[in-house]
């Protein structure tokens, strides 16, 4: 007779999941979570077309980009499998990204450039093909120049920074694999701790080279705490807090963020806190995802795991590249709108619209060239597997 899912499910955390043995729950309330990541960057971006009044608190979802580099880094710890090579690793990566990017930067030039800008619409650039031929094979997140980081597909400069982590992801992995819980936690905050310490470098020093290091390598300490925390789960910690407390914490944060410039002062906590805000958001992104994925290790109810939601957020990655490219195509028609609630409709509206456009992309471009390419590389190995077996086979033989 069958064994009950329940029962498995019950017995998974007792489990290390360090033993290649052990199959790794699939953590789909992450992939629900992260669509609300990505609709938060969308009210981030609607606020130039069409803001609300509480435009002030809508801006800080830009934040749903620290969530993804968290994430990012959580996921492909979670679902490393021991003995993949390197190249299957990055090609994998590649095929999952570079497809709909390159789409997605053609949809966008035309929104984004022209040969004769107007002034007054700021988010048109000059045409140069140099700039961007670095937006094609995403370099141009190294750059703290605006023309060049947004160049391109604006949303595309966090590929960069993605780009880079993956580059990087086999050998951080290889130095997070072997710790145990207590290990991988306090390299976690080891290196919350070197972030804070750069933020505060940079406050007291915004002058010096630390400010002007590149985005990749400035935002590579949310990639790695995504690890720190993948790998203290696999190795088996058992996460206690509850999400709720999570989101209820989310938004004790963001509104101290929004209501600390009332009381700061040079050199006040209150001015200390929102210098250090981005860091305090890595921290409650990296424990809401630890929270939200043990929930399904234990294999309790979770909203997030509603077919709606997994869906949503199945379409999150093309929704990201799509969205702004669809709010500044209206924006170019219409202008821009005073703060109001009547502005809600167009929030439904470029909604809808945003989520058609990241359908079509997921459908016809993002999965059905992942499975091709994935299929090629694949094919390609185990050529090269039997080649090799064949060229042994004499040697076998002679012995």
């Amino acid at each position: 007779m069958a064994t009950p899912a329940i029962d498995e499910r019950a017995a998974v955390p007792a489990a290390r999941f360090s033993d290649p043995a052990v199959r790794r729950p699939r953590l789909d309330s992450l992939t629900g979570l992260r669509w609300w990541a990505a609709f938060a960057v969308f009210l981030h971006h609607m606020s130039n077309l069409a803001p609300l009044p509480i435009e002030g608190v809508l801006r800080y979802g830009a934040y749903g980009v620290t969530f993804f580099f968290v994430l990012s880094g959580f996921v492909l710890t979670w679902s490393a499998r021991p003995g993949t090579p390197a190249t299957t690793f990055w090609w994998r990566r590649f095929a999952r990204i570079y497809p709909s990017h390159l789409v997605a930067l053609l949809l966008a030039i035309p929104v984004f450039y022209s040969f004769a800008p107007d002034p007054a619409d700021w988010w048109v650039k000059p045409f140069d093909i140099g700039i961007l031929l670095l937006s094609v094979v995403l370099l141009q997140g190294w750059s703290r120049d605006p023309v060049v980081l947004f160049s391109g597909n604006p949303a595309a400069w966090t590929l960069t920074c993605e780009a880079f982590f993956y580059a990087l992801h086999p050998a951080l992995h290889r130095a997070f694999v072997s710790l145990r819980v207590r290990g991988a936690l306090i390299a976690t905050v080891g290196v919350f701790a070197l972030a804070l310490a750069y933020r505060i470098a940079v406050v007291l020093m915004p002058g010096s080279w630390l400010a002007a290091l590149p985005l990749p390598v400035v935002r590579l300490s949310e990639f790695v705490i995504g690890i720190g925390i993948a790998q203290a789960m696999i190795a088996g910690w058992a996460v206690r807090i509850p999400p709720i407390a999570c989101y209820l914490g989310g938004a004790g944060l963001i509104l101290a963020i929004v209501l600390a410039p009332r009381i700061a002062e040079p050199g006040n906590p209150a001015a200390w806190f929102l210098a250090t805000s981005n860091e305090w958001i890595i921290m409650l992104c990296a424990l809401t995802i630890a929270a939200v994925a043990w929930r399904d290790v234990l294999g309790r109810f979770s909203v997030l795991r509603s077919r709606v939601l997994v869906r949503l957020g199945e379409w999150s990655y093309a929704f990201y590249l799509v969205h702004a490219t669809v709010i500044y195509a209206v924006l170019a028609f219409i202008g821009p709108f005073a703060p109001s609630w009547v502005n809600l409709g167009w929030y439904a509206l470029l909604l809808v619209g945003s989520l058609a456009a990241a359908a079509a992309l997921h459908h016809l471009v993002e999965k059905p060239f992942e499975r091709r390419l994935r299929a090629w590389w694949d094919a390609r190995a185990a050529r090269r597997a039997e080649a090799r077996t064949a060229a042994s086979a004499p040697a076998l033989v002679e012995s």
